[in-house]
């Protein structure tokens, strides 16, 4: 992250603390076109939810709120601009190593992230082979036939329309549609196998290993080394069909 994004990222974060702390200036007249205290207090709300995304969705965990807001207070007293050759010596620590800092303490948190979630979903999986009605195919793959169809079943190059729901190990659903269609060759490797083993109008649970699903990177609201799971009814297999070669034109 560049200083000058974090200086945007602070200055909306507390634009509020600004307006509550420090003395209001001006004739009555002029101070009553000021926010009234229901409205600062509102969105001084707001801009700590926005800065708690912020902090929750760059994956920092559980800050130290005492010293976050030590941060905001040195920004809010702090005298000069960035422009100044001697602002960044008003802080405990230089804002200028920010990028550095920020890249070691996340590719910590990432490295935590990945280990922690392999060493559950490696136990889970252990766990969920042993139940009732789960098989476990060469790959890795777990996975449980509810229904088991009709004899079309699809191929990797087929169009399937599928119902589905994927959650994590621990109960959160990612992801959820209905009668939705795709080539089975273009989603993760586990759905790939797990939906050529049930037939037209069948109906399964999938538990995919990590490495048959986003692997070490995860994707967009799954972290990495997750354990996918998926309840998922085949409702149509689309066979594909080769483009039959054009006559060769006469000269």
């Amino acid at each position: 992250m560049k200083f000058s994004k974090f200086i945007a990222i602070a200055s909306a974060a507390v634009l509020m603390a600004a307006c509550g702390g420090n003395a209001v200036e001006g004739s009555k007249e002029v101070r009553d076109l000021l926010p009234n205290k229901s409205a600062v207090d509102s969105v001084s709300y707001l801009i700590g939810v926005n800065f708690g995304s912020w902090i929750k969705g760059n994956n920092f965990g559980e800050v130290n709120y005492s010293k976050l807001v030590d941060g905001i207070k040195d920004w809010m007293k702090a005298a000069g601009t960035p422009a100044d050759s001697n602002f960044v010596k008003q802080f405990k620590i230089n804002p200028e190593e920010m990028n550095e800092l920020f890249d070691s303490f996340i590719s910590k948190r990432r490295d935590y992230t990945a280990a922690l979630n392999k060493e559950k979903g490696a136990a889970y999986l252990d766990a969920n082979k042993a139940k009732e009605g789960w098989q476990v195919t060469e790959s890795g793959l777990q996975y449980k036939i509810i229904e088991a169809g009709n004899d079309v079943h699809p191929t990797e190059q087929d169009t399937v329309w599928v119902n589905y729901k994927g959650t994590l190990i621990n109960g959160d659903v990612f992801d959820q549609n209905d009668d939705v269609r795709f080539t089975l060759n273009r989603v993760v490797k586990g759905w790939q196998e797990g939906l050529q083993l049930i037939g037209e109008g069948g109906h399964a649970e999938l538990a995919i290993p990590s490495d048959l699903g986003y692997g070490e990177y995860g994707s967009r609201g799954i972290e990495p080394n997750s354990v996918l799971l998926f309840d998922v009814t085949l409702n149509k297999v689309g066979k594909f069909v080769e483009k039959a070669e054009e006559p060769a034109k006469k000269k």
